[in-house]
């Protein structure tokens, strides 16, 4: 007697992951992720940054180790093959990407595989072994900060730097957004629509590639000219800095970007703007170096430098 002919309309939900050079799936939503450069904190953020978001690093109170995170996360860039954006008022772009650390991409050699025989049904044995998930590989390199990024994976990247100074008018905005912030802005759209990173462009997926825009010390004083912060100084009111993240949050949603920016928020005089800062960004990374505290001197912290929360 034949079996009989069974129709179901069960199907198996299956969900479309992009796969892009330099990023994983995330376990939780599919979300596509990148490396910050450092294996520690991407696992505190869940495996990495989300593409298409806004990480801010609160700067310790001298800003080294907000700077050497940054460079962690352009160096991881570069070794990925990803293109980055560089913009910086404290430092020169150029000299920060000629102190990139270099990576440490010598891998322990895996343990001889070892066979073994398992006794299972005749039909699935020629099967071969699933996989839960795409494979990812170059996702979250360790980096030397005594050694620099190699020259020849530095010629081989492609990298975009602008000056705050070039950035700055002699005439003020009049509007809600400050003249850096308004021309940065505009370069960041221009980079973005030309290359090709915007979600709404077609494009072959092997063609795709992510932007990587590392912004430093952004409100500080030096993004802002001299005229415009003694009008602030007598406001006190700038909703520059505000307004610039709103428009670059609204700006990254629609594109296959992710962007670290670094903001000395000891030099906010008020608290609230600290607050609104941190609610326009999509995760926050708060860095206090124990150097120059009373917790310098203290036998717990003797092995730290700092912490982050």
């Amino acid at each position: 007697m034949s079996a009989p002919n069974i129709v179901t309309g069960f199907q198996k939900k299956t969900r479309s992951v992009t796969q892009i050079r330099g990023t994983k799936p995330s376990f939780h939503n599919s979300q596509l992720l990148v490396s910050t450069g450092v294996p520690s904190l991407d696992h505190i953020l869940g495996g990495g940054i989300a593409v298409g978001t806004v990480l801010l690093v609160e700067e310790d109170t001298y800003g080294n180790y907000a700077k050497v995170l940054l460079k962690y996360f352009i160096a991881e860039g570069i070794t990925v093959g990803h293109e980055i954006l560089v913009t910086s008022a404290d430092s020169s772009p150029e000299e920060i990407i000629k102190e990139l650390p270099g990576p440490m991409l010598s891998e322990p050699e895996p343990a001889q595989k070892v066979e073994s025989h398992m006794n299972i049904a005749w039909r699935y044995q020629d099967l071969p072994p699933v996989k839960t998930m795409p494979a990812s590989t170059g996702f979250g390199h360790y980096y030397d900060l005594t050694k620099k990024m190699p020259e020849k994976l530095l010629s081989g990247s492609k990298v975009t730097s602008f000056d705050m100074k070039d950035l700055l008018d002699v005439e003020e905005s009049t509007s809600r957004l400050g003249s850096s912030y308004r021309n940065l802005f505009l370069k960041l759209h221009e980079v973005i629509e030309k290359n090709g990173y915007t979600t709404t462009q077609a494009k072959p997926q092997p063609e795709r590639n992510i932007l990587r825009i590392a912004l430093q010390s952004v409100g500080s004083p030096l993004w802002t000219s001299t005229k415009n912060l003694a009008a602030n100084e007598c406001s006190g009111l700038d909703t520059s800095l505000t307004t610039f993240l709103y428009l670059l949050k609204a700006l990254l949603r629609q594109s296959y970007a992710v962007c670290v920016l670094t903001v000395p928020t000891h030099l906010f005089m008020d608290r609230a703007l600290t607050k609104r800062v941190e609610r326009l960004c999509d995760a926050v990374v708060s860095l206090e170096a124990f150097a120059g505290s009373d917790k310098e001197q203290n036998p717990a912290f003797r092995e730290y430098h700092g912490k982050n929360f």
